[in-house]
């Protein structure tokens, strides 16, 4: 009888050691899990802020090509003006030119 009474014994404290090893790897997960928990919103919450900052950064992209547009229409209409007051002078000059002649062949005469 002594002998059941004492496997019973070590039958119960096999059982109580293995509850307080399930329970430590239990405690132990949950302050993992708690760890993760807390890196995973710390990631989200760098995610969203380099989300946020790309669509800003897409924003102002966009709104730079918008004003590189707008610039290079300018660009090439000044250019255009700027060939046609050239063309204007060459004309004016011209005409100055055939005036001075005209005039050199007045006081020749």
């Amino acid at each position: 009888m002594e002998a059941v009474q004492e496997q019973g014994i070590d039958s119960l404290a096999h059982l109580e050691e293995r509850i307080t090893r399930a329970v430590q790897a239990i405690t132990s997960l949950r302050n993992e899990n708690s760890q993760l928990q807390q890196s995973l919103k710390a990631v989200q919450d760098e995610l969203k802020s380099a989300n946020s900052a790309r669509s800003e950064f897409e924003a102002r992209a966009s709104q730079f090509e918008k004003e590189r547009n707008e610039l290079g229409q300018k660009i090439k209409h000044l250019s255009e003006e700027l060939d046609d007051l050239r063309g204007e002078r060459k004309q004016v000059r011209t005409r100055i030119e055939k005036l001075l002649s005209q005039l050199d062949l007045l006081s020749a005469s």
